[in-house]
């Protein structure tokens, strides 16, 4: 930020400079360079082409007076998109480093099938083959994102997941790639989880249908 005022100053410098020893030149004659190219990396060539359009239409005048706010309103609204950079390259270029969001989990909305991204937006089902676990129920998506992000912080895998099943009562079940369903209470979550993970651990040779947690210190089991 310091570095970018920095170079605003010295400009402005160099144009008092500029205007103050040309007596016999107008300013309409005074050319700032325009904005010639736009680098965009982070994102297929596809939606990268989609998102320079979308770009182009500001069109974008002398890199010199660039309002990064105007682009980043841009980006902001592209679904695949988690975090981002724009870097000025003078005289005339103009850099844009995208992180892509991350594919979580597919949930259902009004009858159609979405992506959940890292970034907690949905994006069309076109976007990625990928299996990914399916969520039922009808969580807010910042409820799955928080609960995701609890789930990451225990040992449990979420690679192990297949499906997940959201209730009203603001608890999940969690049903693994094996088949195991797993009753999760809506307390204590990440303790829940670690619980878990070590009785799994424990007892891999036993057939296990139902893991019931719901209950603090209590573990039910159905085989």
């Amino acid at each position: 930020m310091q570095q970018q005022k920095s170079k605003k100053i010295l400009f402005y410098i160099f144009l008092l400079i500029t205007f103050g020893s040309i007596n016999n030149l107008s300013f309409n004659e005074i050319r700032l360079d325009k904005i010639e190219n736009i680098k965009i990396s982070g994102l297929k060539n596809y939606e990268s082409k989609i998102l320079l359009n979308d770009i182009r239409e500001l069109k974008l005048k002398s890199i010199f007076f660039l309002k990064a706010k105007e682009i980043s309103k841009i980006i902001n609204k592209n679904n695949l998109i988690e975090n981002f950079e724009i870097f000025k390259k003078y005289p005339s270029t103009l850099f844009i480093e995208i992180e892509q969001t991350k594919f979580l989990a597919k949930i259902n909305k009004n009858g159609k099938t979405f992506i959940v991204g890292s970034n907690g937006k949905l994006l069309e089902e076109k976007y990625s083959n990928q299996p990914l676990p399916y969520i039922f129920g009808n969580p807010n998506i910042e409820n799955f994102i928080h609960f995701k992000k609890i789930l990451d912080s225990s040992r449990f895998s979420y690679d192990t997941i297949k499906n997940l099943y959201y209730f009203p009562s603001m608890r999940w079940d969690i049903e693994l790639k094996n088949n195991i369903i797993l009753k999760l209470s809506n307390e204590n979550l990440k303790e829940t989880l670690e619980n878990a993970y070590e009785f799994l651990s424990s007892e891999k040779n036993r057939k296990i249908k139902i893991l019931d947690m719901r209950v603090k210190n209590q573990i039910i089991i159905n085989d």
